[in-house]
């Protein structure tokens, strides 16, 4: 990490404000005095601030939180873009686009859009289109790399802003302001300084303090984000661990669920194996046993059968001549005589 002393700070010019008729009044207490009509900046100030700044970046990049580094000025274009490499954090060094932020679904629609032409010339797809619609797309990408190739991996807003020129970057602070977004602004004397969260006061024209107050914070956001990287990299792969262990469980609760059925199905094709048996053994059985013989009927007809209780008996039913004809010959009762025949009979003996 670039050393943020005080001596460091001299040396790079950060001390160094603007002219006394060009300063702005809310940046009177920043200010340590004047030498031949530039005002010089407090540098005691600028290291405290610096510091405050400092760890504020680093703890949210620790928290997985992105910071938005601007700076489209010549002197902080090369830094910026660096150390946002560095970082992995989304960058503007060529041109603000107006609602970067404020209309974020518009240009995540152009991201989304730049990403697409990006894997089309990748894969070969745009030589193989006719001459006209190939050189019409090739510009297109152009522009839009040119445009938002710093923020092309940006797919939410940023949780901060880190801007290098207030007058500069003024419509980047604006939208900012408006969507809350905290702002850590490298701030000089000819700038208000009250919009900005935390304010670094310096000067943001030389090359060498501009290098030093972006790689003060571009090391403690990488730091932090570094902190971050690792820290995901074990929760997502303890995370993997759990899914593939409650895979693993799941599949083996599945397998002892379908053993457990095939077991029942099978159980429930054994009994009823058994029971088909056991009813085929019983047929075979009742197959085999002599079948008895028929009683016949009682001499002199069947018995009348009694009579149901509340209606009247039926008349016996007269016996047939045939079951007459097989019974068994009375003898004939010898008729009776009278008086007159047997005493004639008497006088005959």
């Amino acid at each position: 990490m670039p050393d943020a002393g005080l001596k460091a700070l001299l040396e790079a010019g950060v001390h160094f404000g603007h002219q006394t008729r060009r300063w702005n009044p809310h940046m009177r207490r920043y200010i340590f005095g004047e030498l031949d009509g530039i005002h010089i900046i407090d540098l005691i100030q600028t290291e405290a601030l610096l510091e405050n700044a400092r760890r504020f970046v680093g703890e949210l990049a620790s928290g997985g939180g992105t910071v938005l580094f601007v700076g489209t000025k010549k002197q902080a274009r090369g830094p910026v873009q660096e150390w946002a490499d560095r970082c992995k954090m989304p960058y503007v060094s060529q041109r603000w686009l107006g609602g970067l932020l404020t209309n974020f679904n518009t240009i995540s629609a152009r991201i989304s859009r730049l990403h697409e032409l990006a894997a089309w010339r990748d894969e070969g797809k745009l030589e193989l289109l006719p001459t006209k619609e190939r050189m019409s797309l090739q510009a297109e990408l152009a522009k839009l790399e040119f445009n938002l190739g710093g923020v092309r991996d940006m797919d939410r807003l940023p949780d901060a802003v880190f801007v290098t020129d207030l007058k500069t970057e003024e419509i980047a602070v604006r939208e900012a302001v408006r969507l809350r977004i905290p702002i850590i602004g490298l701030v000089d004397t000819n700038c208000d300084p009250t919009q900005i969260d935390y304010v670094i006061p310096g000067n943001d024209d030389a090359i060498r303090s501009c290098r030093l107050v972006i790689g003060t914070i571009g090391a403690a956001v990488e730091e932090g984000a570094g902190v971050w990287r690792v820290q995901e990299e074990r929760r997502i792969a303890v995370e993997m661990e759990r899914r593939k262990k409650d895979e693993e469980e799941r599949k083996k609760r599945e397998e002892e669920e379908k053993a457990r059925l095939e077991a029942e199905e099978a159980a429930n094709k054994a009994a009823e194996e058994r029971q088909v048996a056991a009813q085929a053994a019983k047929a075979a059985e009742v197959a085999r046993a002599p079948s008895p013989q028929p009683a016949g009927p009682p001499v002199g007809g069947s018995p009348p059968a009694p009579p149901r209780e509340g209606r009247p008996s039926a008349p016996p039913v007269a016996e047939a001549p045939e079951a007459k004809a097989k019974s068994p010959a009375m003898p004939e009762k010898a008729p009776e005589k009278s008086p007159a025949d047997a005493a004639k009979e008497q006088g005959s003996k």
